[in-house]
């Protein structure tokens, strides 16, 4: 501490200036993200959707705002203590030789705080480790949008799928319609057989009506994932059927450590550690070191003075604070442990799910759905033949129709599967083939 009486230098003037002028504040200026993404009609592939969450998801954005204040942070811890001025004027307006200023002693001093046991590196060990726990944080909010992002591209696609199959049995019902009046008015069949027909493609625009709503509600849902609330592209390009081989459990298994969950929580852990050096490290005792000058109005004379101050720890030593930080990096170990036995769970069975989907969807696409479409054409021929009757026909229809819905379940279902089990591992399963 400095301690000058009385008449202040000019010096000090410029000191005190420099210390209250705003000079040592950083001019910080943060960049605004920019939202919303106009397609103008043009279809989306998976990529750009997922490209456009990544750069638009509000989620994403809010994580990544976490990030950079936590650099303020680093910023902060590695700043030293300010100094303090102190002016004091004592022995004035009192009573015999103290009356007025004619006694008066004014001392103005200089103190500054001296960190002892490594506090500020260890404090920024500690801030560096918290912000690069946000960028896993981040990475994990990033992990979460893309898999959203993935699962609302499939379900569009899904969902263009089922309308376009549902149309195709619209279609089949009007040919059925047409077939089927056609041999009413020959005399062939009875007129009861056109009622069932017209009955059949009234349920089959129904089934259109609700797929095209469908449709409608995963566009919308897509859109959201980058903060989008009107949907401006026109159709999700891409392919629900294509199926990969699938790798044995164990090799997923070894990949969990890539999930950001678990990658986090070692992080999470040396953070810890760092508090509890930290907290360590605050029980020590700081030095205060003083400095400055005493003016005598009495003798008109100045001199300097000169401290030092310490304190002692006997009832706190930061004893409590210690104890705390301990026991959570106890937490964060069982913590992290947690979660890895948590993830290696999901990804068991997450992973029978996809293994079920994968051989269902390629057990119907290669034995069962060629048997069904060639019954339905021998059907359809048949009965505009005269050789099966309307119920043939129909089962035949339903069949196909059920065939295809169970064949794009299952792929979605696949696809699903899949998008889980890239989150769980933290990879993309394109890259293990």
């Amino acid at each position: 501490m400095y301690f000058i009486k009385n008449r202040f230098p000019a010096f000090f003037w410029v000191l005190l200036l420099l210390i209250f002028s705003g000079w040592f504040h950083p001019d910080i200026q943060a960049e605004v993200p920019s939202s919303g993404f106009d397609f103008g009609g043009n279809p989306v592939t998976l990529q750009k959707a997922i490209e456009l969450a990544i750069e638009h998801n509000p989620d994403l954005n809010a994580s990544r705002w976490e990030t950079r204040a936590m650099e303020g942070r680093v910023l902060q811890a590695g700043l030293l203590p300010n100094p303090e001025i102190e002016a004091e004027t004592e022995n004035f307006a009192g009573s015999g030789v103290f009356k007025g200023f004619d006694a008066a002693e004014t001392t103005v001093q200089l103190s500054q705080l001296i960190e002892l046991g490594g506090k500020r590196a260890k404090r920024s060990t500690h801030a560096v480790l918290g912000r690069d726990l946000a960028q896993w944080d981040y990475e994990v909010t990033r992990a979460d949008v893309v898999a959203r992002a993935r699962l609302a591209f499939m379900n569009v696609l899904f969902a263009q799928e089922r309308l376009a199959l549902m149309e195709k049995l619209l279609y089949l019902a009007d040919e059925v319609l047409q077939t089927t009046s056609e041999r009413v008015k020959a005399g062939k069949i009875s007129p009861v057989e056109a009622v069932k027909a017209e009955v059949d493609r009234s349920t089959s625009r129904i089934d259109v009506k609700h797929a095209r709503y469908d449709l409608k509600v995963a566009r919308r849902k897509l859109s959201g994932s980058w903060g989008g609330t009107t949907p401006t592209f026109g159709e999700a390009s891409g392919r629900l059927g294509l199926l990969l081989p699938i790798p044995s459990l164990e090799t997923l298994e070894g990949m969990v450590s890539r999930n950001p969950d678990v990658a986090r929580w070692a992080m999470a852990v040396e953070q810890h550690r760092a508090g509890v050096v930290l907290e360590e490290a605050r029980g020590i005792p700081d030095l205060t070191v003083s400095f400055g000058a005493k003016h005598h109005n009495e003798v008109d004379d100045t001199a300097f003075v000169m401290g030092v101050s310490i304190p002692i720890p006997i009832f706190d030593t930061n004893q409590g604070a210690t104890l705390e930080a301990r026991e959570r990096l106890s937490k964060s170990k069982e913590e992290s442990r947690a979660v890895w036995l948590r993830v290696v769970n999901n990804l068991a069975e997450t992973y029978q799910r996809l293994s079920s989907a994968h051989m269902e969807a390629t057990d119907l696409a290669q034995h069962v759905l060629p048997g069904a479409e060639e019954a339905f054409k021998a059907s359809e021929e048949g009965f505009r033949h005269g050789k099966f009757d309307y119920l043939n026909l129909l089962d035949a229809q339903r069949t196909l129709v059920s065939v295809n819905l169970r064949h794009i379940n299952a792929l979605f279902a696949y696809q699903e599967a899949r998008t889980r089990v890239e989150r769980l591992i933290g990879l993309d399963m394109n890259t293990l083939v």
